[in-house]
């Protein structure tokens, strides 16, 4: 699944050239022109990334940057700040509000396109389609392949997105409620040990070489990828 970007910005023709740069690169994007516009795409599925105007009618970008992390399903999004302002103090300030990145008008469209994706990989590496491996083991999210050693596996549905999920998370744990959330949706209303099924057949699943061990039990706490076994 391509990563959903917002882009909230007044002036149509700049809003109408990234949108087609992000499209030409496969994001799946939406617009606003205006505050309330802007607000009501804060709706499920929430954007991976917002592109950020400084100034724009309703409120404007530091505004509503203070109310997208103030909210607990949004305050995660990673937003990048676009703005003619170039002084110090203002890119502080933006920053300061929970900007993750700046960028100054006018930039080229690849130099704001390697800051989309580096902000990316460093929020939310599963909304970008890269091959992840981990000691041979190889998870490619755009064929829907895991090989092991360059040997393709049989891995169902929702093995392969708990896969992707762990690989793209190493070393962290998660709880059981936390991995629903994250890889069945807060929609789905799933039981806790339906995790535990799913757990049990992604180890057998992946389970050459050792490399089973790389789902590991983290006692009373949940689940975690680590290739330090």
């Amino acid at each position: 699944m391509s990563a959903k970007i917002l882009i909230v910005e007044d002036e149509a023709a700049i809003r109408e050239m990234l949108s087609f740069v992000l499209d030409q690169h496969g994001f799946d994007v939406v617009e606003a022109e205006d505050y309330s516009s802007a607000m009501s795409q804060l709706v499920e599925p929430y954007p991976d990334l917002i592109l950020l105007d400084w100034m724009f009618p309703g409120g404007g970008g530091i505004t509503f940057a203070k109310e997208v992390r103030r909210e607990p399903f949004t305050k995660a999004i990673p937003i990048i700040m676009l703005t003619a302002r170039g002084e110090e103090e203002d890119k502080l300030r933006g920053l300061d509000v929970g900007a993750d990145d700046y960028v100054t008008k006018p930039f080229s469209p690849k130099e704001l396109m390697a800051r989309i994706k580096a902000v990316l990989r460093r929020s939310k590496p599963t909304a970008l389609e890269e091959v992840i491996d981990a000691q041979g083991l190889a998870l490619d999210p755009v064929s829907h392949r895991v090989t092991l050693n360059e040997q393709p596996l049989s891995i169902g549905p929702t093995e392969f997105k708990l896969l992707h999920f762990f690989m793209a998370h190493p070393e962290r744990v998660y709880s059981r409620e936390q991995l629903l959330d994250h890889v069945w949706g807060t929609n789905v209303y799933v039981e806790d040990r339906t995790v535990d099924v799913h757990i049990r057949r992604l180890r057998k699943a992946i389970g050459g070489f050792g490399h089973e061990g790389f789902v590991q039990t983290v006692r009373g706490s949940g689940y975690r990828f680590s290739t330090k076994v």
